[in-house]
């Protein structure tokens, strides 16, 4: 049995493959045929930290596969009165198909996997968001563009971040990460990183200049300077953010048919000019909308190797 909690767990065929899914699953549905793949199965779905897309997405994409999804917030059931995360998998998982966590430390997550009877999909974590990655990459391959562009990362050295090196390196991509000093990626994933990155021939930089980073590449994304859990160091980061607002300016210096990608909420004028994201604007909510059809190619997938 295989859980998705991370890109690093899968090689560069079997992400591949799962994109495939994702590409066939999203043709079927726009021609108006069923995909009954995961008919009467119950996905349920953990919430710790509260989304609109993960939520609608996973929802919905259970439906639209022959199944039902569950919400539970951790105020639900008993994670929110201190039950250990492995009891809560022995539990649940003998009456579930497949389980979604969306949570904090990434160790809690794999605790889970760890006891779970069924499928686990990592919907967000401290550390990695790998169902964001799968849908970025779908909608990189909609756009002409797959494992030869030059992707550009600028911000701070988040899950997203983390999670881009392990799909860049695992692919063999080019991928640029400008981050301010201070907020750098974790080192523990960064070597890790590197080493599937000499495998496959990717190629990572690190800089903490967004100008160098951006140069001439064909996809730049980013993220929101305060993740959830850290408006307190709003402000903070403003500051230490001063020169990383993706604008008209900077993207300037990439390709002239470079693409902007943003995982969203966005924090117009941040991260991201007003101008520069209502410019991307259609290829971001297709992006948002692929976290739909990405997600459920993931969980086709991992069906199929339920027994393997």
């Amino acid at each position: 049995m295989r859980h998705f909690l991370s890109l690093k767990d899968f090689t560069k065929s079997e992400i591949l493959e799962m994109i495939d899914y994702a590409v066939e699953l999203k043709k079927e549905l726009k021609e108006g045929r069923e995909t009954p793949l995961l008919k009467n199965q119950s996905l349920g779905m953990i919430f710790e930290k509260s989304s609109t897309r993960t939520r609608v997405s996973f929802e919905v994409g259970m439906y639209q596969l022959g199944g039902q999804a569950l919400f539970l917030s951790s105020r639900d059931i008993q994670l929110g009165r201190g039950e250990l995360m492995k009891d809560t998998s022995r539990v649940i998982t003998r009456m579930l198909d497949m389980v979604m966590i969306r949570t904090f430390e990434h160790e809690k997550l794999e605790e889970f996997a760890k006891y779970s009877n069924v499928p686990v999909i990592n919907g967000l974590t401290e550390d990695y968001h790998p169902v964001q990655l799968m849908a970025d990459y779908l909608t990189m391959i909609e756009n002409g563009l797959d494992t030869n562009a030059k992707v550009a990362y600028i911000g701070d050295g988040n899950n997203m971040t983390h999670s881009w090196m392990m799909l860049a390196a695992k692919l063999g991509m080019e991928l640029r990460i400008a981050t301010p000093k201070g907020y750098e990626v974790k080192e523990h994933i960064k070597a890790l990183a590197e080493t599937f990155a000499k495998e496959s021939g990717a190629k990572l930089i690190y800089t903490n200049d967004p100008e160098v980073a951006i140069k001439d590449v064909d996809i730049v994304t980013t993220d929101v300077w305060a993740s959830m859990g850290q408006e307190e160091e709003q402000k903070q980061r403003e500051k230490d953010f001063a020169g990383y607002t993706i604008d008209s300016k900077m993207m300037a210096l990439a390709d002239p048919e470079c693409k902007l990608l943003h995982c969203l909420p966005v924090h117009r004028d941040e991260e991201v000019s007003e101008e520069v994201f209502e410019k991307n604007a259609d290829i971001i909510f297709a992006e948002s909308e692929n976290r739909l059809h990405a997600q459920k190619g993931v969980m086709a997938w991992l069906d199929k190797h339920r027994n393997s």
